[in-house]
């Protein structure tokens, strides 16, 4: 590592330097310091060497210097300390935690960063504050080819549950697709990656013992699409790979509704309509019949793959969203049920704000996604049919009461709005990039207004959530990517990037967001994204640094 000139000496000095997402405290002193190729990182405690190596890794793949780890301290340039969390300033993360782990450790994701002629020198009480430090450095590495400004910093998140829902049912998404994501998320921080698995489209679970649900119901996805499932070898990979990197990966089964894939391997199961007993007229095409103990014994085979694939999670995401032709008393029925199921194998419970009908304890969330007033989305509800169009009205004005029932039983609001945090809305604004604008028109969801870069970072969690009175009430922060329109890995992260950003700017950050000052941070980020081949959204709201 090596003295540079004072900040001001350079353009590239003069960059903007706070990451994204912003720390809690940063300050800087006058001049700076170059990581060069053969730079070294020390550490004394062996169970950080995992973690280092992941981060030279990473550095590498960022378009940086190519480091080293030593066990010389007095040679080394980057030293890495374990201390008590008494030594570390930033404030406890607000929220839940979604990994299993937690439970039984609380997880501390603070660490302190110092930069100045005598190297750089990084501190956290655990492995996890560690890597989230690390990854602050990284960012630095890259925005500025390896030079790094003096400088100080206390962080820690504000919430605890910082998450991505992917859709790999209506496109599937491969296992190199998902680790890709997977390295997204770890760069800003997002810790949690809730994996949508099932749905009408396609099921991508392996169950042993029900090769029907991915040969029957895993054959296709949305518009002809090829179809697919991630086997159980490909799942622990991922959970590998994302647990080197501290994301925990969320499983969603959706049931009873969004289950037309199931019901293609197993169409006994359908549920009929009241006072029809004719499958070839009477059925709900999606909805799992909660009479038929058949269902039942799926559920639990199921369940049981779950809980088996995805050891670190603490929770089994169980949809319960848009469950259309089910009577009240019957859809709170199946809940109860599906609840149960979940907490009989030791995992907490997690759906879409509609599952607030059942009965919520104060370890479960719900996942609050329906933001917008019947009066804001009737221009969208009068170009649905009719009979749709009745549903989802009825549907609206019903989640009015979702939050207060959630939080009367102590649960907590995972944050996911529609308007704010859903990633398949159109992108604003033109390309660039002139090659872009035919992917910009064609992928988002059509009913969807289109959603600028500003409208991700001009909101916040507690202010602006309906019902909600402080940060206590908060699970956490979780935007969401559906695939409608998304027809493999380019459109996929044409659509993350630089959206990401922003949704992980509002999960971990205290700080109300300065548009302006965020853009200034966020314009450098594209040169990682760039080196590591990631297709990204060239916006014009940016003026990016490449």
């Amino acid at each position: 590592m090596r003295a540079c000139a004072g900040p001001s000496s350079s353009r590239r000095n003069a960059m903007p330097i706070s990451p994204i997402p912003r720390p809690y405290g940063l300050s800087m002193t006058h001049g700076s310091s170059r990581l060069a190729d053969g730079d070294t990182i020390f550490t004394a405690d062996v169970e950080l060497r995992e973690i280092v190596g992941v981060f030279i890794a990473d550095v590498i793949a960022d378009g940086g210097p190519v480091l080293a780890e030593t066990r010389v301290l007095s040679t080394a340039q980057v030293v890495l300390e374990l201390v008590t969390s008494a030594e570390l300033s930033a404030p406890a993360a607000e929220g839940l935690r979604a990994d299993a782990a937690s439970l039984a450790t609380p997880a501390d994701e603070r660490y302190g960063l110092e930069v100045d002629a005598h190297g750089v020198r990084l501190k956290a009480s655990t492995r996890e504050g560690i890597h989230r430090g690390l990854t602050t450095l990284r960012q630095l590495v890259a925005s500025a080819d390896g030079v790094v400004p003096f400088l100080r910093i206390q962080d820690g998140p504000r919430f605890s549950w910082r998450g991505l829902a992917l859709d790999v049912v209506r496109t599937f998404h491969d296992p190199s697709t998902i680790r890709r994501v997977i390295d997204m998320c770890s760069l800003y921080k997002i810790n949690v990656l809730h994996l949508h698995l099932t749905d009408n489209e396609g099921w991508r679970l392996e169950v042993p013992g029900r090769p029907a649900l991915t040969e029957i119901g895993g054959a296709g996805a949305r518009d002809g699409r090829p179809g697919g499932h991630l086997s159980a070898a490909e799942m622990a990979g991922l959970v590998a790979y994302a647990t080197a990197r501290f994301v925990t990966i969320v499983p969603e089964i959706d049931m009873p509704g969004h289950s037309a894939a199931a019901l293609r391997a197993y169409p006994e199961l359908a549920t009929l309509h009241e006072g029809t007993s004719s499958r070839s007229s009477g059925v709900i095409p999606d909805t799992l019949d909660h009479r038929n103990e058949g269902t039942w014994a799926l559920v639990d085979d199921v369940l049981d793959a779950v809980v088996t694939q995805f050891p670190h999670s603490a929770y089994i995401h169980i949809g319960a969203d848009e469950v259309f032709g089910l009577p009240d008393d019957a859809y709170s029925w199946f809940v109860e049920r599906a609840m149960t199921a979940v907490r009989a194998r030791g995992r907490r419970v997690i759906g879409w704000q509609e599952m607030a009908a059942g009965p919520l304890t104060r370890h479960d969330a719900i996942q609050y996604w329906i933001d917008a007033t019947p009066e804001e989305v009737a221009p969208m509800l009068n170009r649905l049919p009719a009979h749709r169009r009745d549903l989802l009205s009825v549907a609206l004005e019903k989640s009015r009461t979702d939050i207060p029932n959630a939080l009367a039983a102590g649960a907590r609001i995972l944050v996911s709005p529609a308007t704010r945090a859903y990633f398949d809305a159109p992108h604003t604004g033109s390309p660039l990039d002139p090659a872009q604008e035919k992917t910009r028109t064609r992928v988002g969801h059509s009913l969807y207004p289109p959603v600028s870069l500003r409208a991700g970072v001009d909101w916040d969690p507690v202010a602006d959530t309906r019902d909600i009175q402080d940060a206590t009430q908060i699970a956490g922060v979780e935007a969401a990517i559906w695939s409608e329109t998304i027809t493999d890995r380019d459109d996929l992260e044409f659509m993350l990037l630089p959206r990401l950003c922003g949704i992980a700017e509002k999960a971990w950050s205290v700080h109300t967001s300065d548009w302006e000052e965020y853009a200034s941070r966020l314009a450098p980020q594209a040169r990682a994204w760039t080196r590591r081949g990631w297709n990204w959204y060239r916006t014009d709201e940016i003026d990016w640094i490449l």
